[in-house]
């Protein structure tokens, strides 16, 4: 990607769909680590870290949906761009609260935890990628 102004003022609505943070998955991470605790103090430290670190990533992070591409943004900067032609697939799983994100490329598999309003992502893939698994 060119170094235009959406690498420099970040992910433009005007140039694809931005996807709003959902904080649901990370906040359910971290009431499950809150329910490990009365079983193991550090198994319950670990969740409960692990579900703090998804929350900070769920306000930092932006994924959007341009013309060719998935961007993923942090801040300013495109950190990973997929292209949707060399996409071979993709999922949502846990049906009715999606939690997890699975898409698969020519090269390499992917899966992603939903930090963003789901339902605006399924659209959005099903608007970009035919295929699914």
């Amino acid at each position: 990607m060119s170094t235009s102004n959406v690498d420099t003022k970040g992910p433009n609505p005007d140039e694809g769909v931005v996807l709003a943070p959902r904080p649901w998955v990370p906040l359910g991470v971290i009431v499950l680590g809150l329910g490990c605790l009365a079983l193991n103090p550090w198994a319950a430290g670990t969740v409960g870290l692990f579900g703090l670190f998804l929350l900070i990533q769920s306000q930092i992070l932006r994924l959007q949906f341009s013309s060719d591409a998935l961007l993923v943004w942090r801040g300013e900067t495109v950190l990973r761009r997929f292209p949707y032609n060399e996409w071979l697939g993709w999922k949502l799983f846990w049906g009715p609260i999606p939690v997890l994100f699975y898409f698969r490329e020519q090269q390499s598999i992917h899966f992603l935890p939903v930090l963003f309003d789901a339902t605006s992502l399924r659209e959005q893939l099903n608007r970009h990628i035919s295929a699914q698994p």
